[in-house]
This record gives structure tokens, sequence and C-alpha cells, in this order.
């Protein structure tokens, strides 16, 4: 009985805070000075949150999946309807997501396991993710763009116990060692989860070792499911591995308060509703999408909409965003440059409210377009993997061009000076840990060093730099390290150097953010080559060839240029002269340390020239 009241006591301080910023959506004033964090001692969002509202809100659509116009597009899986794609309500996805519950119960999953979670933008994804919450099982959210070496360094390190991936994406696993549960999802068409075998169903139970589960079977567990105990809410949830400056990824661990209840935070940010529709562009696998596709939407009681194209179109978007009727729409940087090359004044935007850019600094240009068309500023935020959403541009208060906006309710930003240590107006930005917020990580499992790095002198350190005006906007100014992002991914110089220094031919190697029109920047390696080789392009498809067949596509180098490569006394390789290099070359002068436009990042809207050694992807057909 102590665990059902601490449950509901926890369910009531989480709506309560919910509510008071969906009430003071328009008051940024108001809500940062009355916010407080909810109280959570036990809390099971899936349970005490999601369950609940589907109860008050049966027919209200929790997930809306749209996919390319077709004969096969028609189907939506076992939710019905003529529609192009998949639509669940709210009661559906509650009623499922406990079936997949009782069903991985049956195969094996347990409390504290740790689930390798590897799908693309479909139903069975949404379904997985509540029914882990509802077990308590720790989700390790996976791009399906990863490939062996990735998976297999994912799988040991997090000590995976089980993995449910797409039946396409299966041979990617043969390779990869350990006994964990293989759980494989069958293709269906507009995204919705297939149905079960048409088989006689077999008695669930632990698989035999190395066989590939079904998971469609889960339609015939039962429909029923209760919880083993209670969840704590300082229990781990999520597992999310982040590129940083060392020779792996770090681990990233979130609990049952800090990403379902932290992002509160992002939920008032984009400034949803109840009963909005929420469209955000994120692939799977990475923060924002839970963000933005799963815990932002749903706290607020609106519909999660997915656009389920797998070749990117600004001008079925702009279909898409009209025909949807779409209340709220989030995309990276990338996107919204693509979106201005389009005719957006034939979009009807009659229902659309509010729209926001996340991942870099928008151009004030793209903001400008965006306005002159649609009447709607484009809003910017800020956060990390480690963090939900800290600062924001937010619905109701001025906008200030190039700004990320001001700290978000149960934030406190403090910028600190990384020489100095001092606080000002213009530093890292960093997180007190004495007002700790809710929305941050517990650490980074298993790196001791890194967490206390992170964590030092009472801060969280973000490794962002940024600089405060008079009125409280905090403007970005780059990163304290050397990662950079490409088409809104997060690159790590040191992962993709240590891929290329195993070729034969590359003797040293240095990669930067190389200026491109649309992605912003691409990898870009200087390499040294091994002694008695000449530059060639030969040479040089041989080298990009390596990295296509040992990196996934996001981290891809694009570009390579051979030389010499400028180093310290003590031998360090100098890549903020090669970054100012190729600055230089896109035409930004000196590479000033702050953007001459004043918008707080590097975008640079011209692709800079070639070196006279330099060979780019494009030149060779693959």
């Amino acid at each position: 009985m102590a665990g059902m009241t601490d449950s509901r006591s926890g369910a009531a301080s989480f709506r309560a805070a919910r509510d008071f910023l969906l009430r003071e959506r328009d008051d940024y004033d108001a809500a940062r000075a009355g916010f407080c964090w909810p109280e959570l001692h036990e809390f099971n969002w899936a349970l005490d949150w999601f369950d609940v509202i589907a109860t008050e809100h049966p027919d209200r659509t929790a997930l809306r999946i749209v996919t390319p116009p077709g004969p096969e597009a028609g189907e939506a899986g076992r939710s019905g309807g003529a529609e192009r794609g998949t639509r669940i309500s709210y009661a559906d996805m509650s009623a499922r997501s406990s079936q997949v519950a009782s069903w991985l119960r049956d195969v094996g999953v347990q409390r504290g396991d740790r689930l390798l979670l590897m799908l693309g933008n479909i139903a069975p994804l949404w379904e997985t993710i509540l029914a882990a919450m509802k077990l308590g099982a720790v989700i390790i959210p996976t791009s399906t763009l990863l490939g062996p070496p990735d998976l297999a360094d994912r799988i040991s390190r997090a000590q995976v116990r089980h993995v449910i991936t797409e039946s396409v994406h299966v041979p990617k696993f043969r390779e990869v060692p350990g006994d964990w549960t293989r759980i494989a999802v069958a293709p269906t068409t507009g995204g919705g989860t297939a149905p079960a075998s048409a088989a006689p169903a077999q008695a669930a139970g632990p698989p035999s070792r190395g066989a590939w589960l079904a998971y469609e079977e889960s339609w015939n567990a039962s429909p029923h499911f209760t919880p083993n105990g209670p969840t704590q809410a300082s229990d781990p949830l999520l597992l999310y591995f982040t590129s940083g400056t060392t020779a792996q990824p770090k681990l990233v661990q979130h609990t049952h308060a800090s990403y379902p209840a932290g992002h509160l935070s992002t939920m008032y940010w984009i400034g949803l509703q109840p009963g909005d529709v929420h469209l955000n562009i994120s692939s799977p696998g990475w923060a924002k999408h839970a963000w933005s596709n799963v815990y932002a939407p749903w706290n607020a009681g609106a519909t999660a909409m997915i656009f389920g194209y797998d070749r990117f179109s600004p001008d079925t978007l702009l279909q898409v965003l009209a025909e949807e009727r779409v209340s709220t729409f989030c995309a990276p940087p990338t996107v919204w440059r693509m979106l201005i090359q389009a005719d957006l004044s034939c979009c009807d935007v009659s229902a659309l409210r509010e729209c926001l850019g996340a991942g870099e600094p928008l151009n004030p240009e793209v903001i400008q377009q965006v306005r002159t068309a649609w009447g709607i500023t484009v809003r910017d935020g800020y956060g990390q993997t480690e963090t939900t959403a800290q600062i924001g541009n937010t619905p109701g208060q001025a906008v200030q061009l190039g700004s990320m906006g001001r700290p978000l309710p149960g934030y406190d930003a403090t910028l600190i000076d990384p020489v100095s240590g001092n606080a000002g107006d213009e530093g890292e930005i960093c997180l007190d840990l004495s007002q700790r917020p809710l929305g941050l990580m517990t650490g980074y499992l298993g790196d001791a060093a890194q967490e206390a790095e992170a964590m030092r002198d009472g801060f969280y350190h973000t490794g962002d730099v940024a600089s405060r005006d008079a009125d409280g906007y905090i403007t970005y100014i780059g990163r304290t390290d050397d990662v950079f992002k490409a088409s809104d991914y997060r690159i790590s110089p040191f992962e993709l150097e240590s891929v290329l220094i195993e070729h034969e031919a590359v003797a040293e190697a240095a990669v930067v953010p190389s200026p491109d029109a649309v992605r912003l920047s691409v990898p870009k390696a200087y390499v040294g080559l091994a002694p008695g080789l000449a530059p060639s392009a030969e040479v040089a498809r041989s080298i990009l060839a390596f990295g296509r067949s040992r990196l996934a596509p996001y981290k891809r180098i694009r570009r390579i240029e051979f030389a010499d490569l400028p180093k310290t006394i003590s031998g360090k390789i100098r890549r903020v002269e090669l970054r100012s290099q190729e600055d230089q070359r896109a035409g930004n002068g000196d590479a000033p340390a702050r953007d001459p436009d004043g918008i707080g990042g590097p975008f640079r809207p011209q692709p800079s020239p070639r070196g006279t050694t330099e060979f780019w992807e494009e030149d060779f057909s693959w």
C-alpha cells in the first residue's frame, strides 16, 4: 500500500508541475518564478502518467506516422483505416504496450536488464519504449545507421542482455559476439506493427542460443500487465552513447525521473498544449528523438506525428504540414535551410502555431524568410543528450535573432570563464549542482574520470561557450573542445582519426569541420601520408573507401587533403590552425571567435574552396 501511495503522490506532483507550465506558457517570468520540479520517489511514467491519460482521453491520437502515397502505403498495420500510414490512439498504445511488456517478460526481459533498441520510425519503437519502462528495463536507443563494429562496442560496453531490431538489420549482428536475447521486427507497410504469424503460436519462453524471436508473436501475449514491484524514480531508464573527445563515445545515464519528468522543460519550450499535433524531424537512436517524439508531446497529452519517409523532400514535408494540420513543428537547421529553397507560401499553415529549431543556431535569413512567408518566428533552443532543454526562446516572448533564448523553468545557467573559473557574462555554460535540475543525467556510466571532469567544482560543465546580454538572452559561441556538428549529428574527430590511421597509407590524421552549404559542415581529414607515398586520387579514394566501410554514414569523411600537419612544440596537432584555414577559405577572414553576423554559430553559406591536394567524396563513383 505504501508503494502505491508513493506512486500516486509522484504522479500527482508531476501533474501539478505540468499543469502549472501549461497555464503559464505565455508568461516566462511567472513560469520561471513559480515552477518547481515534481517530488518523485516512486514513479513509472509509462504506468503512472501515460496509462492514466490514456484512460482520460482514450480516443485522442497518441502516435501518427505518415508514409509515402501508393497502394501499399494505405495499410495502417493493426490500427486499420484508409489514410496513409498509421494512427494509434492513447488507449490502443497503452493496451498494446502492456501486451508487449507481458511478452517481453515471458521471453526473459527483467527489471534492470539492458535492452538495445534499434528500430526506425515504426510503431513498435513506441510500443517497446513504453513496454520497457513498464518492466523497469533499461533502454539503449540505437541508430539504424550503425554498423557491426559500433554495435559490438555498444553491446559489450553496455552489457546488453536483449536486442530488438528490424529484420533488415539482423545481418549486422551476425558477427557480434555475446549471449543476448535476439528479437526481430518484421517489415510492414504504413509504419504499423505486422500481425501475428499465421503459424501456430508457440509457448513463450527464453529462446535457444542464437535464435531470433519474432516480435509479432507478442500479439499472442496477455494484454494485461501487472508490474512486479514499484519503480524508483532514481532507477536507470536510458543509456545514450554520445560522441566526445575521447576514443570511445560516452555512455550517458538517465533515470525514470530525469528524462520523462525532466522534459517538462522541453514541453514548455516547444509551447505544447493538450491535443496539439507535434511534428519533429529527428532520427531514432538520438536524444532529440526522445525529446520531441516521445516525452514532450506525451507530457502535454498531444499527438506525436512522424514524417515516415525514407527520402527527404521539402515539398512533401510542406504538404504533410498542411494535410495533417500540424500545430507545432521542430526541425534541425539543415531541414530549415532546405525548406526555404522550396515555395513556403504555397503551404497552408493555418493550423501551425509554433516553429522551432534545435541543433545549432539558425541563420537570421532563414528565420526572416519563414517569418515573411508564414508570419511565425522560428524559435531556437539549447540542450544536450546529458540534459533536457536548458535554454530557449519561449512562446509569447521577444526573440533576439541569433540567441538561444533564456534559461527555461527549472534551469539556471551560469557562464564560467574556462581560464579564470569566474562567473560572468561570457564563458562555459554550467549548471549549479547545489540546485541540480531534474533533467540532468546521473553521470557517465563506466567512466568515472569523464564524470568527475564534467561535474567538477560543484557545477555540471556542458563544454559549450556562450555569452549573455543585459536582458538575459544567451548566444552560443562554440565548443570548448574539438567536437563539431555535421547535418545535426555530433562528430568526434578523435573517433574518426582512430579509424583513419588504421589505413596503411595514413601516418597521421586530423579531422575538422569543412564548411558546407546544406549540412553546415562535413568531416574533412587532413592526412599525413606514410613514407614513400605521394598524394594522388587513387590513394584518396582508397582512404575514403576504407572509412566508408568502417564508419556509420553520418560519420563518414567527405573530404581529404594531404598535408603536413601543424603541431605544437610537444608534438600535439594544432587543429585550431586547420579549422582557421577552412574558415579563411570559406571567406571568413581570420575566423573570429564569434560569428561577425552575430548569430552565435559558425553558419557559412558557401562551401570552402579546395586545397591543391584535396579530394572530395563526390569526385568518385561508389
